[in-house]
């Protein structure tokens, strides 16, 4: 089967590809670095040339908000519109847990529009919501640090390595269109100072965490459990700790 993956060359669609390669499949990475740009279209008519799946695990290069809205708007539009003339049959997006939760964030109401526009597309799909990945224990702090402390939410967590989500979007795209959402977590919820705390110390970082009850998630206000996954979630098996541990 050929599976064609949007932004197939980042950490989450490079193991996309591995996978669905090592299982037998013609997986091809798309990206504006091949010759395929969903932004302006050029590219995708030839790269879905005999495709039955399409998984787009793009991200914007720009969080800035309208940026980040224009980018999931036009790409997911051009990418929706080329799958249907070339009569793919199944679209698989990678999104967040609770991104419909979250929409006091920019980033998160242009993730909430790109699902609205495959939800009303009329092609069959299957959207993988995700939780927060172990590598971006860092990224989330520097978006987050004022001076040397860190400003973290009082809520919790439930995170997960790349690999496993990479392996749940590969599920996805072999499987049948669900026309949902299926969620993927990690094993273990931890409140996110804990997290940070865990994730900043492997890497000997000295900044001051702190718990602050006026501090935001990429701009959106949590309750105890906005991050974490429901009841039906697919958990995966990798520990935190046991990854840090390989980190070293």
């Amino acid at each position: 089967m050929k599976v064609v993956v949007i932004g197939g060359t980042g950490l989450i669609g490079s193991k996309v590809v591995a996978g669905l390669g090592e299982l037998g499949h013609e997986a091809v990475a798309a990206a504006p670095s091949t010759g395929v740009n969903t932004l302006t279209g050029e590219g995708l008519a030839e790269v879905l040339k005999g495709a039955s799946v399409v998984v787009d695990v793009s991200n914007s290069p720009s969080f800035e908000d309208q940026a980040v809205m224009d980018f999931f708007r036009a790409s997911t539009g051009n990418l929706l519109k080329a799958e249907t003339e070339e009569g793919v049959a199944h679209h698989v997006a990678l999104s967040v847990v609770g991104t419909e939760r979250l929409l006091g964030s920019g980033y998160f109401r242009a993730k909430q529009a790109q699902e609205d526009l495959i939800k009303a597309s009329g092609n069959p799909y299957s959207i993988v919501h995700a939780t927060q990945f172990f590598e971006f224990a860092k990224g989330l702090a520097d978006g987050v640090t004022q001076g040397d402390t860190v400003h973290l939410p009082d809520a919790r967590i439930q995170p997960i390595v790349s690999d496993d989500v990479a392996a749940a979007v590969v599920r996805a795209a072999l499987g049948d269109p669900v026309g949902g959402v299926a969620e993927v977590a990690g094993p273990e919820a931890f409140r996110l100072e804990e997290f940070i705390r865990m994730g900043l110390s492997a890497q000997d970082d000295p900044r001051k965490i702190v718990t602050d009850p006026q501090a935001t998630y990429w701009g959106a206000e949590l309750q105890d459990d906005t991050l974490l996954p429901g009841p039906d979630a697919q958990i995966a098996g990798t520990r935190f700790a046991d990854w840090l541990a390989q980190q070293k």
